[in-house]
């Protein structure tokens, strides 16, 4: 154990997606960069392991590169409603898929090799006085940096403990993820709605089916269990029915996580810059949490490095315009996404959406872009 206090230029909270980006943009630099992650890698995280394309160049300027890593090309969409009448488009811009077990692993292996420490640990506090963060972790460490990155996903410890205004609101959803092999197209992302949530199909790496589920909370509990719950609500939509029923799972379990919230966050905390989901979360049904997460990094990392090297006045006007720049990059997107996914929930409604865009076919990718945005600008 280590109780003497060390200091660095930024301490990052939490190595998903968006700690992990931040991380390598920042070594890049020749920034000291101390990640800090509860979990070991490689580790399977429930997601729905389909990223838009917009996030490429700036993956490349990471020196990551998806495809080295067996990440699947996808340009077809197509959703289905709860009365199993279905539509499909092109995805305007395309995606991939891949899994969060390998994407995840690669980026920690490329802060590793930019020399970022990482540490398997948790943070159990963060004190910010006279402009420097202290943290205390679970095994007794101690640390102080001048920047402090908040990446620690949905739900967190600390968001309770820094009562987040999210927080003290219900938390009504819960989501089930399992990896199976079976028949589906490489090329094609599915959305595939059932009474109380929707389900994602993509392939991901090796050839593997990646199946994602979110639900209300009320409507699960009803069962016995996430087998009683899918024969009874899920396979209400005869494609997922299908895929399940087909499928060979490929774990003996599938994993799921609770108390997920959609409700509105903020940018920055206590002066913590949060990224990824602890930054704000859109509708699974949309698709993008995790370009989302990937652009945040880059442009907290952008501003960090303005401020570390003396080209902004103050920490306030660095706080500033973090949040104006991650609310106009995001803020219609998480609107959008909530207003769909609402819209999708109530089967009239959702019934004479899908056949309006069966006439008019082309609405369909309008709607698409309004939760995606453009290829990241460097």
């Amino acid at each position: 154990m280590n109780k003497d206090k060390l200091k660095y230029d930024i301490v990052i909270v939490g190595g998903g997606l968006a700690g992990l980006c931040n991380a390598i943009h920042l070594s890049k630099f020749d920034k000291k960069v101390l990640l800090i992650e509860k979990n070991n890698y490689p580790k399977h995280k429930v997601c729905g392991e389909y990223i838009s394309n917009e996030v490429l160049p700036y993956l490349e300027f990471l020196n990551v590169n998806p495809f080295n890593f067996g990440a699947v090309k996808i340009d077809d969409f197509q959703l289905s409603t709860t009365k199993n009448k279905v539509i499909t488009a092109k995805l305007p811009l395309g995606g991939f898929g891949i899994s969060r077990y390998t994407l995840d692993f690669e980026l920690y292996k490329k802060a590793k090799e930019n020399g970022v420490e990482i540490l398997q640990d948790q943070v159990i506090n963060i004190n910010f006085k006279k402009d420097v963060f202290t943290f205390e972790t679970k095994e007794n460490n101690s640390f102080t940096s001048k920047i402090c990155i908040g990446a620690f996903g949905k739900r967190s410890l600390l968001d309770i403990k820094f009562e987040r205004d999210f927080i003290k609101k219900k938390s009504p959803y819960l989501a089930v993820k399992i990896h199976v092999k079976g028949n589906f197209p490489k090329n094609k992302v599915a959305l595939h709605n059932f009474k109380g949530g929707y389900c994602g199909v993509s392939k991901v790496e090796n050839d593997v089916i990646n199946l994602c589920y979110i639900t209300n909370f009320s409507s699960f509990k009803k069962h016995k269990n996430i087998t009683d719950f899918q024969e009874n609500v899920v396979f209400k939509n005869t494609f997922l029915k299908e895929m399940f029923q087909n499928a060979s799972p490929i774990w003996k379990q599938p994993l799921s996580i609770s108390q997920i919230s959609f409700e509105p966050k903020k940018p920055v905390e206590n002066h913590i810059i949060m990224s990824g989901d602890a930054a704000g979360m859109i509708h699974p049904l949309c698709g993008n949490g995790m370009s989302m997460a990937i652009q945040s990094a880059q442009i907290a990392s952008k501003l960090i490095l303005n401020y570390l090297n003396d080209k902004l006045e103050s920490r306030k006007q660095f706080e500033n315009l973090y949040i104006t720049q991650w609310n106009k990059q995001f803020n219609w997107r998480l609107k959008a996404g909530h207003f769909i996914a609402m819209l999708f929930r109530k089967d009239k409604i959702a019934s004479f959406l899908l056949s309006i865009l069966k006439r008019m076919p082309f609405l369909l990718p309008l709607i698409i872009k309004q939760t995606h945005g453009k290829p990241i600008k460097l």
